[in-house]
């Protein structure tokens, strides 16, 4: 520590340079930060998801109905203790842009199935009690000021009505909780009852877009998974069963590789801030290289120039690593109360751990070259200033 005031003072030499690279290394940590969370999200299992619950979809795709007959089948499972089917509605909310999650569903086998989602008593007898009843996450009731007892409209993206009009509306009778964490993703979700949903649809009565399985035990839900597929194998309804991470992943990977593409955005900035610090570290020790002669000729060895060149560049670094990341840090919390329906983002531990790597891993790559140039100046070609 009694070298950071020589440390510190050579870092702020040229302060205009010194900022403009720090803001450089400010931003790449801030996107780091936001990028590897959201990376953390959906492929660290971040995400709140029950592991005693699994998705069963048609073989082809999820986007394939499968037909209401398959219930009793799948009830009969052991291990299997209740079973739910949804449909997804697809509807948007006064305009395009309000897009969020929305399914048919049974409201009896949902409270039972999704039991991590407290609705209060009263409100789940109106649901039950109403075919136009619909229910709401408390994240999605609160981004659009909802309250129970209003009227929902949404404009079908799928399904028309049997006068082919797309305008369906609901009543909203009951806004749900989680009983968990708040990183649930159907808090986001609205839910209608299938019955008055497939009675009104134009098309497509009697199936259901994927069955939900709560089972007993979540140690036993591959072979669980497994004896179910084999139950329609060589079917007209063959059947994919999975966990329900594995099912949310799905959507993700329809974009394409997530984490391939994250990466490879961080990749290009990283190697551009490499670039950009290199440059700045190298001219810096080119400004001071009689200094360092006469820190040499003031008993300083070679390692000790070394080191001194070493500190500065990892200085600089962790110190825009950290503003950057805690940036990130206050980003993630603004996104989690913004109005919109996405899981939350968190910097956990290796979001960090990638973190402070990259800090320390940049602090050397751009230092080590001027810190060798150091240690190998003699001391007269030093003063004599080449």
């Amino acid at each position: 520590m009694k070298y950071f005031p020589l440390l510190w003072a050579t870092l702020w030499r040229k302060k205009t340079r010194t900022w403009l690279t720090m803001f450089s290394l400010v931003a790449a940590f801030l996107l780091l930060g936001l990028l590897q969370a959201a990376n953390s999200l959906f492929y660290g299992g971040t995400i709140n998801l029950s592991a005693n619950l699994l998705i069963t979809q048609a073989r082809v795709s999820f986007t394939s109905p499968l037909p209401l007959r398959l219930l009793p089948q799948l009830e009969a499972v052991p291990g299997v203790e209740q079973v739910s089917w949804s449909q997804f509605f697809g509807g948007v909310y006064k305009d395009p842009k309000n897009f969020f999650p929305q399914f048919a569903v049974v409201p009896e086998r949902w409270l039972k199935t999704f039991t991590e989602c407290t609705l209060p008593a009263e409100q789940a007898e109106a649901w039950k009690g109403s075919r136009t009843a619909a229910v709401a996450g408390r994240q999605l009731a609160e981004r659009f000021g909802w309250k129970v007892g209003d009227r929902i409209p949404l404009n079908s993206q799928i399904f028309p009505l049997k006068d082919g009009s797309r305008a369906w509306a609901f009543d909203l009778v009951g806004i749900f909780d989680n009983t968990t964490a708040d990183s649930c993703p159907r808090m986001g979700n609205m839910y209608i009852r299938y019955d008055y949903f497939d009675e009104a649809r134009l098309f497509g009565q009697g199936t259901a877009g994927i069955y939900v399985l709560r089972i007993t035990d979540p140690n036993r839900a591959e072979a669980i998974g497994r004896q179910v597929d084999a139950m329609f194998e060589n079917s007209p309804d063959e059947t994919k069963t999975q966990s329900e991470k594995e099912f949310n992943l799905n959507f993700v990977r329809q974009v394409g590789n997530l984490s391939l593409i994250l990466n490879a955005i961080l990749g290009a900035v990283f190697f551009t801030i490499l670039l950009l610090t290199g440059n700045t570290m190298s001219q810096a020790v080119r400004e001071r290289i009689p200094e360092l002669a006469v820190l040499k000729t003031l008993g300083f060895s070679n390692g000790g120039v070394l080191g001194l060149v070493l500190a500065e560049s990892l200085l600089m670094c962790v110190i825009g690593g950290l503003v950057g990341m805690a940036l990130a840090s206050a980003a993630m919390v603004a996104l989690a109360h913004a109005p919109v329906s996405f899981p939350p983002l968190r910097a956990d531990a290796t979001v960090w751990l990638i973190a402070v790597a990259s800090m320390l891993g940049v602090g050397l790559l751009v230092g080590l070259p001027p810190a060798l140039r150091a240690m190998r100046l003699s001391i007269v070609d030093g003063l004599s200033g080449r």
